[in-house]
């Protein structure tokens, strides 16, 4: 796997380490992987790894963040846009599902992490909390809309926020089932779109 180096050219950076450790996290587990793993993933060596992190729980850490960080980045301003409530949504939903292919390992390792924090695995580490309250923020977003969209008229009545656990259950899926290499690059788009007509179509009136 051929990476981007660092910009100063002296070998990989913080960024290329998370790249590297994304990967053999979801290849291997948390439990399983190593700094070793990582370094090899990397083709560095450990030394340039503890150059950055102090320990395995640090790095996971990073991914997890980085990976709930890309989300809020992305889809925050799709949500508190102007325009009506079915249109911003599709918008999110394209946008999410898009993320969970195009940055398959950091989404599937920021996935796993929530699962690990409900059943107490992983590390414990008070930062787990902030990845909770993150992707709490995060899910609000998306019941904000479904909220707006039920006031006008758009959405069916149901509790916003329970509406949102099965739309962000099935975008978070496709970490699971996603292969690059069978969707190819054209794929992305298609199913992004399956994603957003699935979802809306589910909540609109008269639906269900």
């Amino acid at each position: 796997m051929t990476r981007e180096l660092s910009r100063s050219g002296a070998g990989p950076g913080r960024q290329d380490i998370l790249e590297a450790a994304a990967v053999a996290f979801t290849r291997n587990g948390y439990d399983a992987t190593t700094i070793d793993d990582i370094a090899d993933e990397l083709r560095a060596t450990k030394g340039r790894v503890y150059h950055y992190y102090r320990s395995k729980a640090d790095i996971f850490l990073d991914v997890v963040l980085t990976g709930i960080r890309d989300l809020l980045t992305e889809v925050r301003p799709l949500a508190e846009a102007e325009g009506d409530a079915v249109e911003r949504l599709e918008r999110m939903v394209r946008r999410h599902a898009a993320k969970m292919m195009t940055r398959n390992a950091f989404q599937r390792v920021a996935v796993q992490a929530v699962e690990m924090r409900r059943l107490g695995q992983g590390p414990r580490y008070e930062s787990l909390h902030d990845i909770v309250r993150m992707r709490d923020e995060y899910e609000q977003l998306f019941a904000d809309v479904v909220a707006q969209g039920q006031r006008e008229g758009s959405f069916r009545g149901t509790d916003p926020r329970l509406a949102t656990k099965p739309v962000l259950g099935a975008l978070n899926w496709i970490t699971v089932w996603y292969d690059p290499e069978l969707a190819g690059e054209d794929g992305v788009g298609q199913i992004a779109d399956e994603y957003a007509e699935f979802v809306v179509g589910g909540l609109r009136r008269g639906s269900g």
